[in-house]
């Protein structure tokens, strides 16, 4: 059986690689385009290094920054209006995932209208919006090289997921220089969210040859580099290492999808706003733990890649030992308990059910090597906070 491939047109990877925004630009015919991002990146001077590189060319860009960290239908709003009553050709989405999935939806809905409720999987989007130029600032969430956005449905808490290549940026350009002046918790949470998606790639059913190869080399390059620019950031080599693993980690789960940790990190990020990258890390460790005993030899091979056992390793050692480090990662990396981010038990608990539903809605589960059921998600809900 053969495996489509869905990846950005023009890829760009390594020192300075968002200073070829020009040139693709001027490939695309485009001249007008509308830079998306959040007012971080505009303090930190980033917004007007791509400004200054356009204009060098004659090319003027407005800027739109009123992304929120987790978007939600309200946030990408005025986006869309920002669009729809301009001249834009295109989209210039800079930052983290919350701009970049920002700027896909807002690039689909300013083009063609309606809610983003529409766009909600299992509906595929294959329609084609304005062609976005993503420019990741965080290694983490693999948003650039994706046909995935999630935005939040506000007034249900849902995390909305909505797929399809009309999502899909039409160019990344990943410059790992952006990533140097990332805060040590943002690199933990982007990084453990890296790590996610390339384990998750692994072991989903939907992987192939080809996503496989993107997975294991991605563990490769983050399991080794994670400590090392979390304590120190200005690792230049760490960091390149970090800002390519998360690329190849967002190709291969972009092929292959994720599976359980992500269809129940949603809906604790949706109630109770833990960032996305914070919520996988705290589900990491239960949910492979009871992941495992239906792939054991697919989380081993997880284990080798990343460099924590070896091939003289039984399986059952080379996962016994997995367990160990993720575990002994959170802790160094200083990962909080859903009660220690300050989520009150009371209205957790309360909410099990709900969030069991949403987690198995969102299909992500069904990829799992052990799917499980309503009731079985409700456990690990209680297990991660015990």
């Amino acid at each position: 059986m053969s495996t489509q491939i869905i990846l950005p047109r023009m890829l760009q990877v390594g020192k300075d690689a968002s200073h070829a925004t020009p040139s693709i630009l001027e490939s695309l015919d485009c001249r007008s385009p509308l830079i998306i991002t959040d007012k971080m990146m505009v303090q930190l001077g980033y917004a007007d290094k791509v400004q200054a590189v356009l204009a060098e060319k004659g090319i003027k860009a407005d800027i739109f920054d009123d992304t929120l960290p987790e978007p939600t239908v309200a946030s990408i709003q005025a986006g869309v209006e920002k669009i729809q009553q301009g001249d834009y050709d295109s989209i210039i989405a800079l930052g983290g995932g919350s701009p970049i999935d920002s700027a896909k939806a807002i690039s689909i809905l300013g083009k063609f209208g309606g809610e983003m409720r529409d766009y909600k999987f299992p509906r595929v989007v294959t329609e084609s919006g304005l062609p976005i130029i993503a420019i990741p600032t965080t290694a983490g969430t693999g948003s650039e090289v994706t046909k995935v956005t999630i935005i939040t449905d506000e007034k249900t808490d849902e995390k909305m997921l909505c797929m399809g290549v009309g999502f899909m940026p039409i160019a990344a350009l990943v410059d790992f220089n952006l990533t140097l002046s990332l805060p040590a918790r943002t690199t933990a949470d982007t990084g453990i969210d890296a790590l996610t998606h390339a384990m998750e790639a692994y072991v989903s059913k939907k992987a192939s040859l080809y996503s496989d190869t993107q997975a294991l080399e991605a563990m490769r390059l983050i399991a080794p580099n994670l400590r090392r620019v979390y304590h120190n950031g200005s690792d230049e080599a760490a960091r390149e290492s970090m800002m390519l693993g998360s690329t190849l980690a967002g190709v291969a789960f972009s092929n292959a999808s994720v599976a359980l940790v992500h269809g129940m990190s949603r809906p604790i990020g949706a109630a109770f706003h833990v960032p996305h990258g914070l919520s996988n890390a705290m589900l990491l460790p239960t949910v492979t733990e009871y992941s495992i005993p239906a792939a054991p030899e697919r989380y081993a091979d997880c284990a080798r890649a990343m460099g924590i056992a070896s091939n003289q390793d039984s399986d059952d050692s080379a996962n016994a030992k997995l367990i160990e480090e993720l575990k002994a990662l959170n802790e160094e990396l200083k990962v909080p308990t859903p009660e220690e981010f300050g989520i009150e038990k009371d209205h957790f608990m309360g909410l099990l059910n709900t969030m069991a539903e949403q987690a198995l809605a969102s299909g992500s589960p069904n990829n799992n090597p052990r799917v499980p059921s309503a009731d079985e998600v409700i456990e690990l809900y209680k297990k991660l906070w015990d």
